[in-house]
């Protein structure tokens, strides 16, 4: 049995992946690439079992959990004026012309600048080819300005821009004890509090102590009680544990 997660680019699952492999260590992971168009197709279609993928993920027939959300990047030439700063904010780029690629993640519906209006621009590694030639800057949710990285190139951080949500998806009508598991990771949640397949079994409880002189059902207390005296098996009274036995006198001489 194999436990498949769909990716779109830049999601990264590490962290949860080694939760997973301390837990259901019977179990091993496939992970399944899709674009960020194709992944609702392909976790429909069966070819994974859960997918990480950028929301809002459409469909009464699917359920979702948000994860996080990333904060949205410019990528521009070294030679840029926002090179020497680490942060901008979104209206500075109101003197920009912005190059937006039909896969692009961020739709930012509002964007601060200029599009740019040349031929359509297929995919988001064309619109860094685009900036890389010094035509425009490009705008994108932190991951992947980060996997886009290359030599002539910086990325720095716009403040007030929307950021772009990563969630959890799975088909609803797939739910089970390893889609439970991994919701438990993504979430935080311990081994102990679990509820898939990876949870603890319970330790068996001690064995309960036999009926006797000490144990339940018996008097549970001894002849002589703790630091007192108690009565023998005669009735007469018997001296203290730990107590010395008193000696007979010995009669004076007169």
């Amino acid at each position: 049995m194999t436990f498949r997660i769909l990716l779109v680019p830049g999601v990264n699952p590490d962290r949860w992946l080694r939760v997973w492999q301390q837990r259901l260590t019977d179990v091993p992971v496939e992970l399944v690439h899709a674009q960020p168009d194709e992944a609702v197709t392909v976790l429909r279609s069966g070819g994974a079992d859960v997918a990480l993928v950028r929301l809002p993920a459409v469909g009464d027939d699917l359920s979702t959990i948000p994860l996080y959300t990333e904060s949205t990047v410019v990528v521009v030439p070294k030679d840029h004026v926002f090179s020497v700063v680490e942060e901008i904010d979104a209206a500075d780029l109101d003197d920009e012309l912005l190059v937006v690629p039909l896969d692009d993640q961020l739709r930012w519906a509002d964007h601060p600048g200029t599009a740019f209006a040349g031929d359509p621009v297929p995919t988001t590694a064309d619109a860094v080819e685009l900036v890389a030639a010094g035509v425009g800057v490009l705008v994108l949710p932190q991951s992947l300005g980060r996997l886009h990285q290359r030599r002539g190139l910086v990325v720095r951080t716009v403040r007030d821009a929307p950021g772009s949500a990563v969630g959890l998806a799975w088909v609803t009508d797939r739910y089970d004890d390893l889609t439970e598991e991994f919701i438990g990771i993504v979430r935080g949640r311990t081994a102990t509090s679990s509820r898939g397949r990876g949870a603890p079994t319970p330790e068996a409880a001690p064995p309960k102590p036999r009926g006797g002189a000490s144990g339940k059902g018996g008097s549970g207390k001894s002849t002589s009680g703790k630091g007192g005296s108690g009565k023998n098996a005669s009735g007469r009274t018997s001296p203290a544990k730990g107590s010395a036995t008193p000696r007979a006198r010995k009669p004076r001489p007169r």
